[in-house]
């Protein structure tokens, strides 16, 4: 009998998460019979809702483009590590030395001792020797534009060292993103990110191209979807939303255009989270993707939320179906002004004009916040509630520019 056929009929290879929580490690579990059963964590993450016990993979028919991208690279690293443990364990001489130690030196070697000079392959070095720094959305992020940058080579026929990185390789890669219906920004965006890793390569003595720092592909001005208050007004008293699961989403959007805070943290507010400091009512939290401590004020129009709830926040949901739902709200809420947007279509987003409720995600209620109190609330206050790392990061997060800033202060002289 083949070693082959011999992990497929004695060996099983099976992946499981073991929390409820966001962000929570996605175990491997190598089994084979009565010889070993051994487990080790993978290096990946994800929500615990997008995952599917059943098929022990990242569930699939999500209608959240993001999602769906997401579940689909983890899903295509997740075969790519089956396939490696699957190898590794063929190629072993001595079955005996198979255990949870084995398993954990295969994920996460130790060291690399040779530098890469390929691109592709840099993005593992990259990953290894920063391990201690990235978030797990830099991880994915870092995938993604692997994988990307793998279409490319396939399409062009080439393997690219990281000296390749040049002005013929950006207008290259710039054509290849266009055909793939990728915006102007993400194409800036990942060549960002690819100029982050050779930069990284450089400072690793391998060789980058001259003209590395020159390299740039402008941005275009995208519109910043919010709320105003009066269509805040509107959708809070839209008497046609009579929905159990809508008036749940519609509260759950008016607690965001008033906290400010992202989907990952106030879909998780509960009231116990709650204190009062001189008869004010703040919630206090941990911001899942900075990792900041929050303590956030609740507005009268929070709290009223709360009191025909009997104290309670809304019905807990998934970021998935908050997205689908605060849509349909806003429809039925007829917030109809046609603008200027993105709509994700096939896994890209589409530059087009649409009525203003399609082009609504869970985002809206943050950036509404922060642009509705914009010039009202000094901005030092503003960067506290919504985490933002600096001013710079906030006015684009809004997208106001130097010029609306310098605007608004003549008005104080």
């Amino acid at each position: 009998m083949s070693a082959i056929l011999y992990i497929c009929i004695m060996a099983t290879i099976k992946f499981l998460i073991q929390s409820e929580n966001d962000n929570t490690n996605i175990f491997v579990r190598f089994i084979n019979g009565r010889t070993f059963d051994i487990k080790a964590k993978t290096g990946y993450f994800i929500n615990a809702d997008l995952w599917d016990k059943k098929t022990g993979y990242p569930r699939t028919g999500l209608k959240d483009a993001v999602k769906k991208e997401k579940c689909n690279s983890i899903q295509i690293d997740l075969n790519g590590l089956k396939s490696k443990i699957e190898k590794a364990y063929n190629d072993a001489t001595n079955k005996n030395e198979i255990n949870s130690q084995w398993l954990k030196d295969l994920i996460n070697p130790k060291a690399i001792n040779e530098v890469p000079n390929k691109l592709v392959d840099y993005f593992a070095f990259y990953e290894l020797h920063k391990r201690n720094v990235l978030t797990t959305a830099s991880i994915i992020k870092l995938n993604v534009n692997k994988k990307l940058i793998e279409r490319f080579q396939i399409k062009t026929k080439r393997v690219y060292l990281i000296k390749d990185v040049n002005e013929d390789f950006k207008l290259s890669f710039y054509d290849f993103c266009i055909s793939e219906n990728y915006s102007q920004n993400t194409i800036a965006r990942a060549l960002k990110f690819i100029k982050t890793i050779c930069y990284h390569a450089e400072s690793n003595n391998i060789e980058v191209s001259k003209k590395l720092s020159g390299l740039q592909i402008n941005t275009v001005k995208v519109e910043k979807i919010y709320l105003d208050l009066n269509e805040i007004s509107i959708i809070e008293n839209c008497r046609d939303i009579t929905k159990e699961h809508l008036l749940n989403a519609r509260d759950w959007l008016l607690i965001s255009c008033e906290t400010g805070q992202r989907v990952s943290d106030f879909l998780r507010f509960t009231n116990d989270m709650i204190r009062f400091e001189n008869n004010k009512p703040l919630i206090e939290f941990t911001q899942v993707k900075t990792g900041k401590i929050m303590a956030v004020p609740l507005s009268k129009k929070v709290m009223t939320i709360l009191e025909k709830r009997n104290g309670n926040f809304p019905t807990k949901m998934s970021d998935q179906r908050y997205n689908e739902h605060i849509k349909e709200v806003c429809e039925t809420a007829k917030i109809n002004k046609v603008i200027k947007g993105g709509l994700q279509i096939d896994n890209r987003k589409v530059i087009g004009i649409y009525p203003k409720w399609q082009l609504v995600t869970s985002h809206i209620g943050r950036r509404s916040f922060a642009t509705n109190n914009y010039g009202k609330i000094p901005t030092a206050l503003l960067i506290g509630v919504t985490g933002h790392s600096t001013e710079q990061m906030f006015l684009e997060y809004i997208g106001k520019t130097d010029t609306q800033k310098a605007m608004q202060l003549a008005d104080y002289f």
